[in-house]
């Protein structure tokens, strides 16, 4: 049994509006360089572990990759360290796109 839930694109969305999340991007550089969800921080899952405790534990936290098979191990990590609101993007990145999501280029997502 997973410590993390699945959440549709869709749904994701949705949520966005509603409450405050940390959305984590696990896929790597040359990945994030063709577009990121906006509000987005980018995490290589390599780097994770190094990384994991500058995040604010206390958000709900969603974790997206291509396809959603990296972001449900960095969602798993995070589950097993104790965080209590994790999501994982089912279809990551990919079923975003499909659902005719907007994306951002990572520059842009930085400004904020």
């Amino acid at each position: 049994m997973n410590a993390y839930s699945e959440i549709a694109a869709d749904d994701l969305f949705n949520l966005m509006k509603d409450q405050a999340l940390l959305l984590v991007d696990v896929r790597n550089d040359d990945e994030v360089a063709l577009g990121i969800i906006a509000g987005a921080i980018h995490i290589p899952l390599a780097m994770l572990p190094a990384q994991f405790d500058a995040l604010p534990h206390k958000k709900n936290l969603v974790f997206y990759c291509h396809s959603g098979i990296r972001s449900a191990h960095a969602a798993a990590f995070a589950a097993n360290r104790g965080c209590k609101n994790v999501l994982n993007l089912t279809g990551g990145i990919l079923a975003w796109g499909k659902a005719g999501l907007a994306f951002v280029a990572k520059a842009e997502n930085n400004k904020k």
